[in-house]
């Protein structure tokens, strides 16, 4: 899959102008870098991943309760298998520092690795997201794996502990993407958080097969994030 494909097509589309569209494509070496980084530091390859030409402003309509989603894993169900998708957004890569891009694609690759778990120990019949944006970022918090469980880059791993203390909040960035972007009526996607669910029935589940060396892997990983938390606990 070419990652900057739907973006092109926006460009070809008249939806974003030539500077913007120049400027994410200059950029995306940071991308690139930042999945290489956590290939290097996880030994376990990023799945798929693509630009979308858009941000996505995701909450309900109380302004306190409304935020900004830079990118999205996604399951993807094509007969009866899981194909799993890292979106990111095309502002993120315009306006975003490389640590920032960088701990928000080492994010999104927690929720992989917790997806694929989920889904290989059958767990996961509906991935109910709660359409509160505070009760969603605990609930991120406390099922997603350990980094350190995961990762053995140390400034990798500081840069998303710097980020993600209690969910992702960087207001330089999001005065760019509210300046640059949607005030600049570029394309805009809004979501109700409790529409962002994924379902699965007992018959995909089933059927699901993910590669043995990943799974071997999340075992590991899994045993060194139990370790990690019950330090946190005592």
């Amino acid at each position: 899959m070419n990652p900057l494909q739907k973006l092109s097509e926006s460009f070809d589309n008249g939806m974003i102008p030539e500077s913007t569209y120049e400027l994410i494509k200059k950029r995306f070496h940071l991308v690139s870098e930042g999945i290489t980084r956590i290939e290097n530091a996880s030994s376990i390859k990023f799945p798929i991943a693509y630009v979308d030409p858009s941000i996505v402003i995701t909450g309900n309509s109380n302004s306190l309760d409304v935020g900004i989603l830079y990118a999205r894993t996604i399951p993807l169900i094509v007969k009866d298998s899981i194909h799993v998708v890292v979106q990111i957004s095309g502002p993120l890569i315009a306006y975003g520092l490389k640590g920032t891009i960088h701990a928000i694609l080492a994010h999104e690759f927690l929720h992989y690795l917790e997806l694929v778990t989920r889904i290989s120990n059958t767990e996961l019949l509906s991935d109910e997201i709660s359409s509160n944006l505070f009760e969603n970022v605990y609930s991120d918090n406390t099922r997603l794996l350990e980094p350190r469980s995961v990762f053995n880059d140390a400034t990798l791993l500081s840069h998303i502990t710097k980020r993600f203390p209690s969910g992702f909040r960087d207001y330089k960035l999001e005065d760019k993407v509210i300046k640059f972007w949607i005030e600049q009526k570029l394309p805009v996607s809004k979501i109700s958080l409790d529409t962002n669910t994924v379902k699965l029935n007992a018959t995909q589940l089933s059927n699901i097969k993910f590669d043995e060396l990943l799974l071997q892997q999340l075992e590991i990983i899994k045993t060194k994030n139990s370790r990690l938390r019950k330090k946190k606990l005592y």
